[in-house]
């Protein structure tokens, strides 16, 4: 298939093209998530420590945030849609691997390996969006990509939750990584026949320095983020939290001395001084550190405070899916009309559910259900779905298109980060809170609601800084 990005800028993916790039998307959220709801199966069928439990989630969520910008790099060298496939490929094995790892440590490491193709494969995505769309259709793609990824966080509960009651064939938890093998087959066809070639003009080499700085601080951070609270904050922990200013200030200095003298990068500091970067990545912390702690404090209260099962725990978050989606569909056209305006009130919808949630759980512990539970949630899924899709069109429309795998990598890895952040930062605290010598579940609960409550304002207030969307489509 040979066409032109000039013809495929002016008219965008339809068609296969779309379900190949929305699929093969939505593959690595689902799969951050889809575990959550089948951890207690899988501690009973192999025998797994709560700390081996810690790194099946931890071990995919770092290598998927430390290797993202090197993936937008490769797909920039080498084509996106063949690093595209590379990615899919990998993800495919290694979810077979994960289906049938006899032990602990097998799953452990292929789902290392599994967080690392989804690296390969994200950042593709947002480029051949970059290189193939312009002007509205470009907005209206990236509508649909925030819905998508939205909508398969909170699905990968529901759906772990389903594969897990079924129990097929007597399999336990293995079905939530076997499905994706018959899906990406699918979709690596997809792609290789739908997808048309595409590459930066002048290929940027592997910044040497740089990528092991980068990569070193972001395991400094993520590492004691997401063990720290299960291993009661050991001494090594804080010392690779004091480390992380360092090693940035390392990756900072070398980057800038590359750049004088010609080179580029792994994340340009110049790329980072556009404003639609700069103020949109400042934006994206609170927005995803507060939907990050939000998914994992409710799975905990699902099965521990509310005795709920794994299905219906799943379930209970299908109204906030529901808002996410019917709201990001509507983004492009709200956007058109009321530009920026659409994120502010986008952080008081979001807020507003928040604050129905806490109503909701004053007034019905601890014989909440997931009835009591929908309004509140779907809210705040509406909230969400005003705010992330237009999130992602302002912050990637001042990448230029040579740059996209850049651009891409540098987004979704603060997206990774500021979950990390906000499971360990706003999880801690719960759980810090929640025992019964402290204030309770109940009561812990609420508080790290209007917690979340609070980040709503601070992302009103950040999105005043933004430029208008309208701008950016242009």
């Amino acid at each position: 298939m040979t066409t032109t990005l000039n013809q495929q800028a002016r008219a965008g993916l339809t068609g296969g093209g779309l379900a190949a790039l929305l699929l093969s998307y939505t593959l690595a959220p689902i799969d951050l998530f889809i575990v959550n709801v089948a951890l207690p199966t899988i501690q009973s069928d192999l025998h797994a420590s709560t700390t081996t439990l810690e790194w099946v989630l931890a071990g995919y969520g770092i290598a998927f945030a430390m290797l993202l910008v090197v993936g937008g790099r490769l797909g920039d060298a080498f084509g996106r849609r063949r690093v595209l496939s590379w990615g899919l490929a990998a993800f495919t094995a290694t979810s077979l691997v994960c289906g049938i790892a006899p032990n602990e440590t097998v799953l452990v490491l292929a789902r290392i390996a599994q967080g690392a193709a989804a690296a390969l494969l994200v950042p593709q995505v947002f480029s051949i969006i970059q290189a193939t769309h312009s002007g509205e259709h470009r907005a209206r793609t990236l509508g649909y990509l925030g819905a998508v990824a939205g909508l398969a966080m909170v699905l990968g509960q529901v759906l772990g939750g389903l594969l897990v009651a079924a129990d097929l064939f007597g399999a336990g938890w293995r079905p939530i990584f076997l499905v994706n093998v018959p899906i990406g087959i699918v979709v690596v066809l997809l792609v290789n026949s739908k997808l048309p070639e595409s590459r930066a003009q002048d290929p940027l080499g592997v910044d040497r320095w740089g990528t092991p700085l980068l990569a070193g601080a972001l395991l400094a951070l993520l590492v004691p983020l997401l063990e720290g609270r299960a291993l009661g904050w050991p001494v090594w922990c804080w010392v690779l939290l004091a480390a992380v200013p360092v090693l940035t200030a390392g990756y900072l200095a070398v980057a800038r001395r590359l750049e004088r003298a010609g080179g580029v990068p792994l994340v340009p500091p110049t790329l980072m001084r556009t404003p639609s970067m700069r103020f949109g990545m400042i934006t994206a912390v609170p927005v995803f550190a507060g939907f990050g702690g939000f998914m994992f404090v409710f799975a905990l209260v699902f099965q521990a405070g509310l005795h709920f099962s794994p299905l219906t725990a799943g379930l209970a978050l299908t109204p906030a899916a529901l808002g996410f989606l019917l709201m990001s569909l509507q983004t492009s056209r709200l956007v058109a009309r009321y530009g920026r305006r659409v994120l502010l009130v986008g952080a008081i919808v979001q807020g507003s559910g928040l604050l129905v949630l806490v109503l909701t759980l004053l007034s019905a512990w601890p014989a909440v259900t997931v009835f009591d539970l929908a309004p509140g949630a779907f809210v705040y899924g509406v909230g969400q779905g005003a705010i992330a899709p237009v999130l992602f069109r302002v912050i990637l429309s001042g990448v230029p298109t040579e740059a996209a795998g850049v651009g891409s990598g540098v987004l979704t890895t603060t997206q990774q980060t500021s979950l990390a952040l906000g499971v360990a930062t706003l999880g801690s605290l719960f759980v810090a809170l929640a025992g019964p010598a402290a204030l309770g579940m109940r009561d812990a609960l609420v508080l790290v609601i209007l917690v979340m409550t609070a980040l709503s304002v601070v992302i009103g207030f950040l999105v005043t800084r933004l430029p208008d969307p309208r701008q950016a489509a242009a």
